[in-house]
């Protein structure tokens, strides 16, 4: 077994007024050569968009793109003709393929909105660019693992052109549960969006977060209140 941890406070940052993002990995103007992907995760922003502020319309292309909204609304376009809102408790794919334009702001004039964006490098370069979003909402289970994205367009959530698998937890008492690894040679990065968790000694707090592969499984201690996000994801490919 293998392990990288990386404290919240470890991350990038950029404050551009309208925009407060956190860098899990080397982005935009925050670079580091210890920090430029975990396998196939190659972005983990964690942004905050100031009311009725957000990117204008830019590309991009080889590219699965994952939106969580963890809180507010954010409204995208697109050059495929999608127009639209998400919220918290839905999820965004966007695979960007042969290459794709999109704008991203946020919808309400009175609030922030705060959300995930993950960038997974493909399995497959250029294929058809595509975009979908869903409720996850009935897909959650409390005080366990519920996936919401794998390689699979029948499998439970959302899928992408890679070998991956997102899963979230929401925890409201103190409990241990696992998590197995979906395909051999995988990592899992785990992300605490709320809460506290503990893998073997290791405490994560509010937005900690530990790459961990050469496993089969994972076992977690999780304390009430808490959410957390495993990003399942090639660590070679």
């Amino acid at each position: 077994m293998k392990t990288i941890y990386h404290p919240a406070n470890s991350r990038g940052k950029a404050n551009h007024g309208w925009l407060s993002a956190n860098y899990s990995f080397s982005f935009s103007q925050y670079y580091d050569p210890q920090r430029m992907n975990f396998g196939a995760l190659r972005v983990l922003n964690d942004d905050t968009i100031a009311p009725g502020m957000g990117f204008g319309s830019h590309p991009h292309d080889n590219m699965e793109i994952i939106t969580i909204p963890l809180k507010g609304d954010l409204e995208h376009k697109d050059n495929m003709g999608n127009v639209g809102a998400i919220t918290e408790g839905e999820i965004q794919v966007m695979s960007a393929g042969t290459g794709v334009y999109h704008s991203e702001y946020n919808k309400n004039r009175d609030k922030p909105i705060n959300l995930l964006q993950l960038w997974i490098m493909p399995k497959e370069q250029n294929v058809q660019p595509r975009y979908d979003q869903m409720s996850i909402r009935g897909l959650k289970k409390q005080n366990t693992f519920y996936q919401v994205l794998s390689p699979n367009a029948k499998d439970e959530g959302m899928w992408i052109n890679q070998d991956a698998w997102f899963h979230l937890g929401d925890f409201d008492q103190d409990i241990i549960t696992e998590y197995q690894i979906k395909k051999k040679g995988n990592g899992v990065y785990v992300f605490v969006i709320d809460g506290t968790f503990t893998l073997w000694d290791q405490k994560l707090d509010k937005r900690d977060a530990m790459g961990i592969w050469e496993l089969e499984k994972i076992s977690f201690f999780a304390q009430p209140h808490s959410k957390i996000l495993l990003v399942e994801v090639p660590m070679s490919f």
